[in-house]
């Protein structure tokens, strides 16, 4: 007598069947991901069951219905045995269970922060069918934090900056995070997608940001300086009405003489 399989939990093994044995639902139109379901089979085991048609009704015996990549995963890995669970129905129950089965999972959705707190939780990422870069995603799409209202000074600081200024976007470093403009969205999105386009890949993007000067791509908002206390005028013109002070002067002493 062959030992259990180790990769089949206890309570599933009374479920377990050469692999062999099972088919392909003849036109499954679900495409999966078998190397990611490989690699949570190597990790987690076998968890589910998967579920199979008798076939009495279809004359398609051990017909997978549900759990077909799973099933073809096992294979890859040099399986011989899967958890299955049983059913006999005909051809048109047999194409609902088909489809059902993929669509419910279409139609679920995520948390999408307590999905990234979860992953962060984690030692790694193995058999999660996650990468460090789909958890970077998931992380750069938490939500900002809420936006403080500003007393308005008439210069489009007070409301309407709390609506199109703080919650346009953020640059994030460490623990630093600087909210910033539609404007300097548009200008980082058109300096990015030169760099990519030029080095097919934004390896390196960061000290690019920082080392090259980009003025060909976007110039920097004009900033308004307001004159200094006291000062009434700009000091280029207050020296040009000195200049026409001193030439009447030089007039009436020329009159004089």
């Amino acid at each position: 007598m062959s030992a259990a399989p180790a990769h089949i939990p206890e309570s599933l093994l009374p479920l377990a069947v050469p692999i062999d044995d099972l088919v392909a639902y003849y036109r499954n139109p679900r495409t999966g991901d078998v190397d990611a379901i490989a690699e949570s089979l190597r990790v987690n085991g076998q968890y589910k069951a998967i579920v199979v048609n008798r076939g009495t009704h279809t004359g398609r015996p051990n017909e997978i219905l549900a759990g077909n990549h799973t099933w073809a995963a096992t294979k890859e890995l040099g399986w011989e045995q899967i958890a299955a669970t049983w059913v006999d129905v005909n051809d048109e129950d047999a194409a609902r269970i088909v489809v059902v089965d993929n669509r419910t999972s279409d139609l679920a959705g995520y948390d999408s922060e307590l999905l990234a707190d979860i992953l962060e939780d984690l030692p790694d990422l193995g058999g999660t069918g996650y990468d460090q870069n789909a958890l970077d995603k998931l992380l750069d799409n938490r939500a900002l934090p809420d936006t403080i209202d500003l007393p308005s000074d008439g210069a489009g600081t007070g409301s309407m900056a709390k609506l199109e200024y703080l919650q346009w976007g953020y640059l994030q470093w460490s623990t630093i995070r600087v909210q910033i403009t539609a404007a300097e969205v548009e200008t980082l999105n058109a300096i990015y997608e030169k760099y990519v386009g030029e080095s097919r890949s934004d390896l390196g993007f960061g000290w690019h940001l920082l080392q090259e000067a980009h003025t060909e791509t976007a110039e920097a908002p004009a900033v308004a300086v307001e004159p200094a206390l006291g000062q009434d005028e700009p000091a280029g013109e207050a020296d040009e009405d000195e200049g026409v002070e001193d030439e009447d002067d030089e007039d009436e002493e020329n009159e004089d003489v």
